[in-house]
């Protein structure tokens, strides 16, 4: 399902923001801490940071690629970790 939203990332809580399989993915991360972000190949939360990217306010990618940004992985979902507060405003088809 397409969505065009912000998405609230509790603190020390993975947060799935892709309602849906996605390829591809437009976000911006606001948060005053670093945000993880993580691609999985299913609705199941990471349980770790291992492979995740991280991001700060202000920065994200703007229709970019799972394939391109979770090489390793078939991945079709993305969750954002942050050790504080944030929000991660999001796009996808």
């Amino acid at each position: 399902m397409a969505q065009q939203t912000d998405i609230s990332v509790p603190a020390q809580t993975w947060t799935q923001v892709t309602d849906a399989d996605v390829t591809s993915i437009t976000f911006q991360v606001r948060a005053n801490d670093a945000v993880y972000i993580k691609g999985t190949t299913g609705a199941v939360a990471p349980t770790d940071t291992t492979g995740a990217i991280v991001y700060w306010s202000g920065q994200g990618e703007l229709n970019k690629s799972l394939s391109d940004m979770f090489p390793g992985i078939a991945a079709v979902r993305v969750y954002a970790y942050c050790d504080g507060v944030a929000t991660v405003s999001v796009g996808h088809g």
